[in-house]
């Protein structure tokens, strides 16, 4: 069972979208693409497709680079939620459409069979996680985003995430959008040596629809991000989830990649988790917004920061201690998995927020880590699965 996005409200049009990407102006995106746009770095896009025709995604997408063994109808979005994840990533805005944080990189993109596929024999066809992940590990893609979840721990796929970081590669994974009906642990954000991403509002709020829980490294703006409505590609809409919070952590990670392309997958990470905005000790992450906001901006202003060893692992506390549950009991893998919510929903204070000195704003700047309360009510959630677990 895989997990997408959803909350979606038909309210941005393709006109104005870019005038709703408020995340953009509260990281300073115009500031950053002074020094980097993440040029040079390739994004795996791991989801339902991605249409590389939308006038955000022209000459964005490396459709060639994608083996035919596991390319099975990558670049033809059924549900408009890959294509979505592309351009928050790596959209250059052409045609009034959506801007990425990291213009510059570019997009691999990758399908896999979910729930919503009616056509059992594209089901069959598509290809399985853990070949997708090994063979991009095979690749020079640096960064693999997958903005989907299921709820059971797969031994296959653990090997193939192991696997992938012993290649170098930054994997990041939305964490989950159910924490209001049940909080479970989601997969493969709870994988180790995978970044799991929380979401956040311009206030620097999380989603009460986020997951919480050990296994979330990082926040990022997932809250009242327009996407596409759907696959006719027609218009956007106003959409909230831990997909579009992986989304654009990964293309922070991107923008920092590009800045500095010797560094490691491991001192990337590092330099975003060193610069996160929180208000609690760093050696005692939040349940709800791990590390903190992600701020790639305050490691790009810094042309000689350091960001640790090479080979340090920024996660080696989490990936030791392996993920447990609210109670802090370690989950077993099942063999018959339960489906997997979406990435949508309402949102939850994580606590207060701290000002940066260097903003004139105090937006996601800095979140504590106390009990979450409701602010606005949850929306509606897609569920999705993998062909695997049918």
């Amino acid at each position: 069972m895989t997990v997408l996005s959803g909350g979606l409200t038909p309210s941005a049009s393709a006109a104005d979208v870019q005038s709703q990407q408020w995340y953009l102006s509260a990281m300073k995106a115009d500031e950053m693409w002074k020094v980097s746009t993440g040029k040079g770095v390739k994004v795996a896009v791991v989801d339902t497709g991605v249409n590389p025709n939308t006038p955000s995604l022209k000459g964005q997408v490396l459709v060639g680079e994608v083996p035919g063994a596991v390319g099975y109808k990558a670049t033809e979005d059924y549900d408009g939620h890959g294509t979505s994840m592309a351009e928050l990533i790596a959209g250059t805005g052409a045609g009034n459409g959506l801007k990425g944080l990291a213009p510059g990189a570019k997009i691999v993109p990758y399908r896999l069979a979910m729930k919503d596929m009616k056509d059992g024999s594209e089901k069959e066809k598509a290809p399985e996680l853990p070949d997708v992940i090994r063979t991009i590990a095979d690749s020079d893609v640096k960064i693999i985003t997958m903005s989907f979840g299921e709820d059971i721990e797969r031994p296959d796929v653990l090997a193939a995430v192991k696997y992938a970081w012993a290649k170098g590669k930054l994997m990041v994974a939305a964490t989950g959008n159910d924490a209001q009906e049940k909080n479970f642990i989601g997969y493969p954000a709870a994988y180790p040596y995978v970044v799991g991403v929380a979401a956040s509002d311009k206030s620097g709020t999380v989603g009460k629809f986020s997951e919480h829980g050990n296994y979330v490294d990082l926040a990022a703006p997932g809250l009242d991000v327009p996407t596409w409505c759907d696959n006719t590609f027609r218009s956007y809409c106003s959409s909230q989830g831990t997909s579009q919070a992986t989304a654009i952590a990964s293309a922070s990670a991107a923008l920092v990649w590009s800045a500095h392309p010797k560094w490691t997958a491991n001192q990337v990470l590092a330099s975003l988790i060193d610069t996160a905005g929180r208000n609690w000790a760093k050696d005692d992450p939040s349940t709800y917004l791990g590390y903190g906001l992600i701020r790639p901006r305050m490691v790009l202003e810094q042309s000689n920061f350091n960001p640790g060893p090479a080979s340090t692992d920024p996660l080696a506390k989490e990936n030791a201690t392996g993920v447990t549950d609210e109670a802090g009991n370690s989950p077993s893998a099942s063999a018959s998995p339960q489906p997997t919510k979406a990435t949508s929903g309402g949102q939850t204070s994580a606590a207060v927020s701290a000002s940066d000195t260097s903003d004139n704003t105090t937006m996601w700047i800095a979140l504590g880590a106390a009990a979450a309360v409701l602010v606005i009510g949850g929306g509606a959630f897609a569920v999705i699965r993998s062909r695997r677990a049918t």
